[in-house]
């Protein structure tokens, strides 16, 4: 919900090079085989090829050109864009007015006790402000939405969580960014590109909370995704 600035060291993209390998087997608790977890390569492959619906460009920071679509599916909605760090939300030891100076006290969506979310805690992802390039809700988003977000050959399942402005894309929680191996520092960190956020359609966790329900959720539709096409 701020306008975003980010400051990045040149060495920042290097990640975006690292191999996508696909996790070995796991056991599950009665002994048998598990299901192996959806790779981030597997993902990636379905999303080469952009059908556009946003009705613009957005840029990913201000003063940047405006060449991001918006991308979509009949199963979901995408983007590829940098991460920028969103510690709005409550006030933590890690989210505050000194840890970042563009810190505000709310996020557009709260948990099911009313509270405005953990952006410390809670993997989630900002979507831009319904305005004249897409109106995320027209394309079946909402608050606690489940999305994909993938950096560096890794997959972290998020919520939707807070939104941002109207002509700008790329952002994310301190938690999403930390579980990605993505520095989250709120002044100086985040992801320059590299970045790929799947939102799945007409999806939602309840409540918006529950990060195990998200990965949950994720996953199955992640493999229904891929069962698509």
């Amino acid at each position: 919900m701020r306008t975003r600035t980010l400051a990045l060291a040149a060495a920042s993209g290097a990640a975006v090079l690292a191999a996508a390998a696909l996790p070995a087997s796991a056991e599950s608790s009665a002994g048998g085989p598990a299901e192996v977890a959806v790779g981030a390569a597997e993902l990636l492959a379905h999303v080469e090829t952009c059908n556009r619906i946003s009705h613009g460009m957005y840029r990913t920071d201000q003063g940047t050109p405006a060449d991001i679509p918006v991308c979509g599916t009949g199963e979901a909605v995408f983007w590829k864009a940098d991460m920028d760090i969103d510690c709005d939300g409550r006030t933590t030891a890690v989210c505050n007015k000194k840890t970042d100076p563009s810190f505000q006290p709310q996020t557009a969506f709260q948990t099911s006790a009313g509270k405005h979310l953990d952006a410390g805690k809670l993997p989630y992802i900002v979507v831009p402000g319904p305005g004249p390039i897409w109106k995320y809700a027209g394309s079946g988003i909402k608050g606690g939405s489940v999305a994909a977000v993938i950096h560096g050959g890794k997959v972290e399942y998020a919520v939707v969580g807070d939104t941002g402005p109207t002509g700008i894309i790329g952002e994310a929680s301190y938690a999403t960014a930390r579980a990605l191996g993505i520095d989250p520092d709120p002044r100086t960190g985040g992801a320059a590109s590299g970045v790929t956020y799947i939102l799945f359609r007409n999806s939602e966790v309840s409540p918006i909370e529950d990060h195990a329900a998200a990965v949950a959720e994720g996953e199955a539709l992640a493999r229904k995704f891929l069962a698509g096409g």
